[in-house]
Formats: structure tokens, sequence, C-alpha cells
């Protein structure tokens, strides 16, 4: 792999670590806010990208990186008062981490790129569960409006990689 792959790999590994902080963090949010009804699919999202960015961090520490830090807290995209608006913010974490996702597919190889596109299409499913709706090619469709690429709740600050 040239330098500049291993880079861009690396790159769009801490992207996806960062959007995995930050759909863990939300997903504490949604906890709290959620209807007993929904809350066992919120546990499992939370479960899920739990799992996910403790993968990403060791795969980030093997290729020799240092692994982009969780922020203390994030800004949410919209003020999340109820389980209405916590479904639409469990949605919204599911498509930006789908976006982040389909990054490291473009730029990973080999299992790497496996495992990203397994973890984009279990981000496109939980989105469609939770807002009722699916796009055709998930974590491409939701960026259109999003010139930042944010992956998670926006924050103040970028990580670094």
């Amino acid at each position: 792999m040239s330098d500049e792959n291993r880079k861009a790999e690396l790159t769009a590994l801490q992207a996806a670590l960062a959007a995995e902080h930050a759909a863990v963090y939300g997903y504490g949010v949604v906890g709290g806010r959620i209807d007993e009804r929904q809350r066992a699919d919120a546990r499992a999202a939370y479960d899920a990208h739990r799992a996910r960015r403790d993968a990403l961090v060791r795969e980030v520490r093997d290729l020799g990186a240092q692994p982009v830090a969780a922020s203390a807290a994030y800004a949410l995209p919209f003020q999340v008062a109820d389980a209405a608006s916590a479904v639409r913010l469990a949605a919204e974490l599911e498509q930006r981490v789908a976006g982040v996702y389909s990054d490291l597919v473009r730029a990973a190889t080999g299992a790497r790129r496996a495992s990203a596109a397994a973890a984009l299409r279990e981000a496109a499913v939980r989105a469609a569960r939770w807002s009722g709706k699916s796009v055709a090619f998930p974590g491409l469709a939701e960026r259109a409006g999003d010139d930042a690429g944010a992956a998670g709740p926006r924050t103040s600050a970028s990580p670094t990689t």
C-alpha cells in the first residue's frame, strides 16, 4: 500500500472513530428520552457503537497512530426534549455514521473494507428503523446537505488525525 493510500485509510479510520465517539454520546441522550418500548433498540445501538468504537481504536493503534479522543461533550443538531426528538436524533446519528463508513469503504481494502461495508449496512438499517424510511445509497444521499461531512452531533472543534 502506498503512503498516500495508507494516509487516506488512516484518515477515514479516524473519522469513523470520531463518528462512533459521537454516536455513543448521542445514544446516551437518546436513552434518556426514548419511550420504554424503544429502549431495547436504543440500548442495542449504543452497544453496537461502543463495540465498533473499541475495534476502531485497536485498528488505528495497529497502524501506529494515536486514536482520536472523544470530546467531553457534543453539541446536538437540535434540541432533544422528548421521545419523538430522541427518535429523530437516533436516525440522524445513524445517517451520519453511514456517511463516514461510506468514506472508509472507499479508502480501505481487504478485511477492513468488508468491515466498513458491514458497519455501513448496520447503520443504514438502524437509520431506516428509526426514521421509517430508507435511501437507495446509504451513506451518500444523506451527505448532500452536510457540507462539513460531520459524522455525529456537531462539535465546535474538529478531531485531528
